[in-house]
């Protein structure tokens, strides 16, 4: 599935045994000997919720949210029973998901943790003025962010920015890293670097990270749009959380080999 061109592989464990390793993760990622993925996401029953959630990254890292991958799952599971919302349980919290209407689906990703702690930071420092060159600004959305607003986020070595700064001595778990310019009233431009995988062509939770940072750094309001690689996603900060609405796509559904699972060391 993908949202976006944020591309992923989803089990669903309700229907088989099989368990996500670390090994399991990297060698689904691979691309050229895999299927290949920016995250993995296993799907199981949950005991307070619909579904719950777990995320893998394609290094066979755990993430605590995927925001798309948690949009693709909602709107599958929504087609298969007919209802228009759902709870998810991940290692974020408990999410609500809706059906949006004309193929889009929403997902409550929680209110962004703004303390260094729950970022979590090294140390305690301004989070809206992080000492970085290039002024970012950290935002926890289940996952540590770090966010730049540029003049052109086009010009931005994504490739080479974002490696170091996943790495930042100021994030002790690694950070996802966006650039951001403002287009034009409420409309962003971002790109993302994601920690574990690399460049994205979308991300739903720096897409959240982005949207709070820029409504509280004074550049848009708290509902924004935000043109990525992939396309634009929609951004709404209110009292309840961060709701992100947009597009999923499901692209195949398949099995993997007894053989090439035999394979995996």
């Amino acid at each position: 599935m993908h949202g976006l061109g944020n591309d992923f592989v989803v089990i669903d464990a309700r229907n088989t045994d099989a368990a996500v390793t670390p090994a399991l993760a990297r060698a689904l990622a691979d691309r050229h000997r895999g299927v290949g993925f920016d995250q993995l996401a296993q799907v199981e029953t949950g005991d307070d919720s619909d579904l719950r959630l777990t995320f893998w990254n394609a290094d066979g890292s755990l993430s605590s949210t995927c925001g798309n991958a948690t949009r693709c799952i909602a709107a599958r599971e929504m087609a298969r029973t007919g209802k228009s919302t759902l709870t998810l349980r991940t290692e974020r919290g408990l999410l609500q998901a809706r059906d949006a209407g004309g193929g889009l689906t929403s997902v409550n990703m929680g209110q962004p943790v703004l303390d260094w702690q729950g970022v979590p930071l090294a140390r305690d420092v301004d989070l809206l003025h992080l000492p970085i060159p290039g002024d970012p600004v950290a935002t926890g959305m289940g996952n540590p962010h770090c966010s730049f607003f540029v003049a052109d986020a086009e010009a931005v070595d994504l490739a080479a920015r974002g490696a170091e700064m996943e790495h930042h001595p100021l994030f002790p778990e690694r950070t996802n890293v966006q650039f951001a310019h403002v287009i034009g009233p409420d409309h962003l431009r971002m790109r993302v670097w994601e920690r574990g995988t690399g460049i994205t062509l979308a991300s739903g939770s720096s897409s959240c990270a982005v949207g709070v940072a820029a409504a509280r750094r004074g550049l848009t309001g708290r509902k924004v749009q935000i043109t990525l690689d992939g396309g634009d996603i929609f951004i709404d900060w209110r009292d309840d959380g961060v709701w992100m609405t947009g597009p999923t796509a499901l692209v195949f559904e398949g099995y993997l080999s007894p053989d090439w699972l035999a394979a995996i060391p």
